[in-house]
């Protein structure tokens, strides 16, 4: 598998190298140079989950890996279900929640650590993420204990939901939480900033969890088969994804683009809106991001939509017919948690934006699915008042309220993060 930055083409890597990387060295993001078609799609969806993860990903990588190695990689990161589950004839959620951090991170995370694990040398690495909300957790638990890594995870403070900083301000040992005073976007910039510090990636072995890493979203690319191959059926498949730092799109665009039958992409956003407002009018401007409740989508200047512009070359009217999109507020997004509620499905914030979207946009004969990327337990101090009812902690969560928070503060300043990293 051969990978070049976004920025500069001629700058290549293979897939290990790219994990080990994270961020390319001008900055740019590493995509695949060639997307492989297969030609048995078809063939593939009649697999199980982890016989049909494991056939996929031995064709990205058997030129670096083995296929026993790449079979050990899928027995021990994909642990857990990713089902799809009928709301109402036409529309249905995939739910990604089922993994031991309960959000769709769990699925790229744990394989990205076992990739690590598998290309692990003599020096010590740091891996540096930011997190607008349920990465810091998955990247987290995957890496928790893990000889001769540690983890610093920046988010923003008072930013993300009480119980998603708790599961990974609370984990100690070799996991660091820095709470930014700031925005996601100032998190995401000090990150970069630090790849971009040919000395500190030196010294500190840097690499990143984030969606930058290549292998977190090869690992993402895997469900999108698993929806198709759990739909069934003739009608075509459209696959509402919520939308934030825009890596999920991204990885659901590489298993199209493979040949999973997905007949269309639905952007949904909250009111961070950068990427409906450019595929509305062709202009892209990144701006500071606002609060909602879908906190996780809370980003002003994703990182991933240049990877999604490569892809499509650049070109603005092919992302507009590739692509369908929408906007929810937070009022509309209380009133599809209600709706949905009423018809037996609970959802959080993020599956809430990805149906209200996906409804609006869904056509006649269409079969609709969108991503439920988070347990709504996580959610529950602004699900609770929506519902005016309590909702039961799963004990993944239950267990972590005694916990003391174990953050530290930091400003949003590059040579503060660098300071407390050496």
């Amino acid at each position: 598998m051969k990978l070049a930055s976004t920025r500069t083409p001629a700058l290549r890597a293979t897939f290990l190298e790219a994990a080990r990387r994270g961020l390319a060295p001008d900055g740019g993001l590493f995509a695949p140079v060639e997307v492989p078609r297969f030609a048995d799609a078809a063939d593939l969806l009649k697999l199980d989950f982890q016989a049909r993860s494991a056939e996929i990903l031995h064709r990205f990588l058997g030129d670096e890996l083995s296929r026993s190695d790449v079979e050990g990689l899928v027995r021990s990161a994909f642990t857990f279900p990713a089902p799809l589950v009928p709301v109402r004839p036409g529309l249905s959620a995939l739910e990604l929640f089922h993994g031991p951090t309960l959000a769709f991170k769990d699925f790229g995370a744990r394989f990205l650590a076992r990739v690590l694990a598998l290309d692990a040398g003599t020096t010590p690495r740091t891996v540096l993420t930011a997190t607008s909300g349920d990465t810091g957790a998955a990247v987290a638990c995957a890496f928790l204990g893990l000889q001769g890594v540690r983890v610093v995870v920046l988010y923003p403070a008072g930013r993300v939901s009480p119980l998603q900083e708790r599961q990974f301000a609370t984990c100690g040992g070799n996991v660091l939480a820095l709470a930014v005073d700031g925005v996601f976007d100032d998190c995401q910039r000090l990150v970069k900033g630090a790849f971009e510090d040919p000395d500190l990636v030196s010294r500190q072995g840097l690499t990143s969890a984030n969606s930058i890493n290549i292998a977190r979203l090869l690992a993402q690319l895997l469900y999108y088969y698993e929806a198709a191959a759990q739909v069934g059926g003739d009608a075509p498949r459209v696959v509402a994804v919520p939308s934030g730092n825009f890596g999920n799109l991204y990885a659901g665009l590489l298993a199209q683009a493979t040949g999973a039958p997905i007949h269309r992409f639905v952007v949904a956003t909250n009111a961070n809106r950068v990427v409906p407002d450019y595929l509305d009018t062709g202009e892209y401007r990144p701006r500071p991001s606002v609060a909602t409740l879908s906190n996780a989508m809370d980003v002003g200047a994703p990182s991933n939509w240049e990877r999604i512009h490569a892809l499509f070359r650049g070109d603005h009217d092919a992302m507009a017919a590739a692509l369908r999109w929408g906007v929810r507020s937070d009022a509309e997004t209380r009133q599809t948690i209600l709706d949905l509620d009423r018809e037996g499905y609970l959802a959080d914030p993020h599956g809430a934006v990805a149906c209200g979207v996906l409804q609006a946009q869904l056509r006649e004969g269409e079969q609709g699915i969108f991503l439920a990327t988070a347990h709504p337990a996580k959610f529950c101090e602004s699900l609770e008042p929506t519902l005016g009812r309590e909702i039961p902690l799963p004990r993944a969560l239950s267990d972590l309220l005694a916990k003391p928070l174990l953050c530290e503060p930091l400003a949003a300043d590059q040579a503060a993060l660098k300071r407390r990293l050496l």
